[in-house]
């Protein structure tokens, strides 16, 4: 007896979806990489150059284990791009990395919940977490701009 052609079928169409999000994350780390960088030069006061610096050190991480976690699923190296431009003003880019790093929170746990895998899971979930931190740090940033 053949095994049921659709379950193949679902699980590739599956594969292919984890395989095209792992992408798209991989992408917004690299742009997010980017990003806190120049952020963190046009950032006039030092705590908030250092905690930029820190945020883009967990982009890193993160950028390193998915490209890892993309090469064992594929067998093949993936090639970053960037996605969304950084704004040059300082508060601009703030604003867009606060709803940047809510989103990403929604979409690594879409992505946990897709793997079967139990380390694809474990670090997307803590990816999501850290993303989430660093939303908060960037909310910081805003309510000091309007305080001043």
């Amino acid at each position: 007896m053949y095994p049921n052609m659709n379950n193949y079928e679902e699980l590739y169409r599956q594969m292919e979806l984890l395989v095209s999000n792992i992408e798209k994350a991989i992408n917004g780390e690299y742009s997010a990489v980017q990003c806190y960088d120049q952020l963190a030069k046009l950032a006039s006061r030092q705590d908030e150059k250092q905690q930029l610096q820190e945020i883009r050190a967990d982009e890193q991480k993160h950028l390193e284990s998915f490209l890892q976690i993309y090469t064992s699923l594929t067998g093949r190296q993936y090639q970053p791009k960037i996605t969304e431009e950084c704004p040059s003003v300082y508060k601009e880019g703030v604003e867009l990395a606060f709803r940047d790093e809510q989103e990403t929170v929604d979409f690594y746990l879409d992505i946990a919940d897709q793997a079967n895998n139990q380390f694809i899971k474990d670090t997307f979930r803590r990816a999501s977490a850290d993303e989430q931190n660093h939303a908060v740090w960037f909310l910081y940033f805003l309510s000091k701009m309007l305080s001043q």
